[in-house]
């Protein structure tokens, strides 16, 4: 069974691993909402737990994405996928990322699955944020085998400043599922094609509902705040192991990097068995 809905949520885990120059790993519980950009006036309006540009239990706002001035995603997402070189007509675009929680919200990644006519997934925006107020995307086109099997493995060169304690260099390797009734969605960054780290998150889908949006505020009480938590205690614990910090240095110029498909390759960041979470 395949679940295809316009707006879901996906309840799991978020996994980091780092491998170099020493080890070091966590895992959370945390859920993450899957949006579609177009239709969440209407998706506010029959949901009473959640709301559109407006304080709620949940809520989602245009200002934490995008051009981050409370602007339509839309007509930002088209433009950069045209720069990027997607010709082809976008038809649905699906936001994977965390809802504000009682008016607050830290998305380290949010991920849009780009859909053309025929609901065939044709590129992908990967909008990665520090916790320095900056942020950056990766856009790629996502090629088919003569099969019309997906590559769901992207490619590209680290150049955002995301941890203290990791350079700015190095590939990231983007692998992606279609978002169906499991979800998973991984990164892994390798220096001179070894290997550094890798983050994960898996997920299963439940519907978008005032239910299980209750369900998600008992489960994972003050998510969001939790998060931003907890990237600053796990950089504690990388410091007392003796991690190297890392200065900041300039953005990138540019407001996104080309990403490139690629063969699928399997890592334990994206085949670790997905445990019932719900």
């Amino acid at each position: 069974m395949q679940a295809n809905p316009d707006h879901g949520l996906y309840f799991g885990r978020v996994m980091h691993a780092r491998v170099s120059p020493f080890r070091h790993r966590f895992e959370y519980r945390v859920f993450s909402a899957l949006l579609d950009i177009d239709k969440l006036e209407e998706l506010a309006a029959e949901t009473p737990l959640f709301s559109y540009n407006r304080f709620n239990l949940f809520s989602f706002y245009d200002r934490d994405h995008g051009l981050k001035d409370g602007s339509s995603l839309r007509p930002w997402a088209e433009k950069m996928l045209r720069d990027a070189g997607v010709s082809e007509p976008v038809c649905q675009i699906k936001l994977l990322c965390y809802p504000r929680i009682l008016g607050y919200v830290f998305n380290p990644l949010s991920v849009y699955y780009c859909y053309g006519p025929d609901q065939r997934l044709i590129a992908m925006i990967y909008e990665v944020s520090n916790t320095f107020g900056e942020e950056h995307c990766y856009v790629g086109g996502v090629s088919q085998t003569p099969d019309h099997e997906l590559f769901n493995v992207q490619e590209t060169q680290k150049v955002f400043y995301v941890s203290p304690f990791i350079e700015v260099s190095g590939q990231y390797h983007f692998r992606f599922d279609v978002p169906e009734t499991r979800l998973r969605i991984s990164v892994q960054q390798r220096e001179n094609g070894n290997p550094q780290l890798f983050t994960n998150f898996s997920g299963l889908f439940r519907p978008f509902s005032s239910k299980m949006l209750a369900l998600a505020f008992l489960k994972y009480p003050l998510m969001t705040l939790k998060v931003i938590v907890a990237i600053h205690w796990e950089a504690l614990r990388l410091w007392r192991k003796g991690a190297t910090y890392v200065p900041q240095p300039a953005r990138p110029e540019h407001p996104f990097t080309l990403a490139q498909s690629a063969p699928e390759e399997k890592s334990p960041a994206h085949t670790a068995p997905l445990k019932e979470v719900v």
